[in-house]
């Protein structure tokens, strides 16, 4: 299944994926998404931009792991940042659609 994108507020996004059944927190397991990323797949992307503020871009992972946990990941994408977890996520969306573009 090719990732759902939707450019929207993170406190949309994440109220949104909610009502879809993804409560699970993965940002708490992170490092579990950087050593097995074949464990989980991108169903959602949500993608948000300040305004004016380079910092405040933001995004929302909607993912599903094999052991069946439905969950969010949310992550910030400024210079700065250094999230692993984020990049090995917005690898998994690449490798799945061809055409998931962060």
């Amino acid at each position: 299944m090719k990732p759902t994108y939707h450019y929207t507020t993170v406190l949309e996004a994440l109220e949104d994926l909610k009502e879809k059944g993804f409560t699970y927190d993965f940002n708490i397991h992170q490092d579990d998404i950087k050593t097995n990323p074949h464990k989980y797949e991108v169903k959602h992307v949500y993608r948000y931009e300040g305004d004016a503020d380079p910092d405040e871009e933001s995004v929302v992972y909607g993912i599903t792991s094999d052991s069946g946990e439905k969950g969010v990941f949310v992550a910030g994408f400024s210079a700065n940042s250094d999230n692993d977890a984020a990049l090995v996520l917005e690898k998994l969306c690449i490798e799945s659609s061809g055409q998931c573009k962060l």
